[in-house]
């Protein structure tokens, strides 16, 4: 079975004709794909079987399979997957082919080190506007961009064509920056400060969560130390409790 092409016109032949509706799952994984048929790429590499993108990307092949299926991508036996054609069917679900405008709201350190971070660029975003409310902070340039300020964002969504909100502010403030940024026409936010947004139905939120992270790890180094305090007590490598001996 060969491959179907979306590109960046889904409507030609060969090409799935509606936009498939893809699960929760399926989505969080498809840009962990992107990422290994990129590296895959940079080798030279044209095609790729299952086994070995699956293994790139740090699931089984049966999922991966079932995943690339969505998107009427089916591998051809015997040869794998065309690398190229993945990607392009990849960016085109993800909509990344249309370097979307991002504006990031918060320049203290982690909103700082975000601005200047180079990934983004080659990821399919742009940012294009840093905004604050700090006067001490408006005005200065950050990765070639000005720090304007807070009350400038309602117009800069519009004149920028702004789709995606990065609010990295102070808990106490990213409830406001979301509802302006929900004023002015976005529809999609990310938000890295430590709090819960309230936002209206249409509107899509992915929170991050350094801190929560962190936790959740040190759970999983108290469980382990616990396991292996008991007496006789062993955890082999998948995190599961061993009897010495057995």
């Amino acid at each position: 079975m060969s491959q179907q092409r979306h590109g960046n016109t889904p409507g030609n032949a060969g090409a799935v004709p509606a936009f498939p509706d893809l699960p929760e799952a399926t989505i969080a994984r498809l840009p962990e794909y992107l990422r290994a048929l990129h590296n895959i790429a940079e080798t030279g590499s044209e095609t790729v079987s299952s086994e070995g993108l699956a293994a790139a990307a740090g699931v089984n092949s049966a999922k991966l399979r079932k995943d690339l299926s969505h998107l009427g991508s089916y591998g051809t036996r015997g040869v794998g997957y065309d690398v190229a054609l993945l990607i392009d069917q990849i960016e085109y679900i993800l909509g990344l082919d249309q370097r979307r405008a991002v504006a990031l709201v918060g320049v203290g350190n982690l909103g700082h080190a975000l601005a200047g971070y180079d990934g983004f660029a080659s990821r399919g975003f742009r940012i294009v506007g840093l905004f604050d409310a700090d006067g001490d902070r408006v005005g200065k340039t950050i990765n070639g961009l000005p720090v304007r300020h807070i009350d400038e964002l309602g117009r800069a969504v519009v004149e920028d064509g702004i789709t995606i909100g990065v609010i990295a502010t102070p808990a106490g403030a990213a409830q406001a920056v979301a509802d302006e940024l929900v004023t002015a026409g976005v529809t999609s936010i990310l938000n890295f400060a430590p709090c819960v947004l309230s936002v209206p139905a249409g509107v899509d939120v992915r929170k991050v969560d350094l801190a929560i992270e962190l936790q959740i790890l040190s759970f999983h180094e108290h469980r382990k130390a616990s396991l292996t305090a008991l007496p006789g007590g062993r955890v082999d490598g998948n995190g599961n409790q061993e009897a010495v001996g057995s």
